[in-house]
């Protein structure tokens, strides 16, 4: 059985995306939570586990694999519906989590993943508008094409997981999108794995920045 190594439940958007995945397709896995340090690293704690010493981290047996998205691929060797079925969706699929994986830079960092936290922003900056607009047509794309009412197709495959955490945060910070958004956002966080994972964060102590 597989073994995940995540952080708290209230920030760390990395290890949502794995472990809602697991969840979600209803693969079989042990969950182990290191918490962050509160004002300090936590880079020596997690190297007990991490190679990184960073999260999340999948054990299978005495492979060790890092990163988020390499955890989704290690996974999908295993249980091929992690990514659609269909060629075409599967390459878009990849494509846009490897997008949300190493983009979105600026919702990011305006918008830190604190699922109990609500707040309206008081300013958007342009850098956040574009993230927004491209999250939109991204979106659109894919739901457009492959007819929804997930990203790439019927089902919840890898790439709706990368893009959960992005559910916590439009629902957190309330920020502007259009309904075809907000629709994806509802469906998403009334999953039952969004809300065993929202329930655990809210019981979560919270740390002092």
């Amino acid at each position: 059985m597989y073994s995940l190594w995540i952080a708290n439940k209230n920030y760390s958007s990395w290890s949502l995306r794995p472990w809602v995945l697991l969840k979600v397709l209803n693969i079989p896995f042990k969950e182990h939570q290191a918490l962050f340090n509160s004002g300090g690293s936590s880079y020596e704690k997690f190297t007990v586990f991490s190679p990184t010493g960073q999260v999340p981290c999948l054990i299978d047996d005495q492979q060790i694999i890092w990163d988020s998205l390499a955890i989704c691929e290690y996974i999908a060797e295993d249980h091929p519906h992690v990514w659609p079925q269909n060629r075409q969706a599967r390459a878009w699929a990849r494509s846009a989590a490897a997008e949300m994986h190493s983009g979105f830079l600026a919702l990011r960092q305006n918008c830190p993943m604190e699922c109990t936290t609500r707040l309206v922003m008081p300013e958007i900056s342009n850098e956040l508008k574009k993230n927004i607009m491209r999250l939109e047509t991204l979106w659109q794309e894919g739901l457009d094409k492959f007819g929804g009412p997930w990203l790439a197709g019927r089902q919840f495959t890898a790439v709706d997981a990368f893009f959960a955490p992005i559910a916590f945060r439009i629902q957190s910070y309330q920020l502007p999108v259009n309904d075809l958004v907000q629709q994806w956002v509802e469906q998403t966080l009334t999953l039952s794995a969004m809300q065993e994972w929202y329930q655990a964060a809210s019981n979560e102590e919270l740390i002092e920045h």
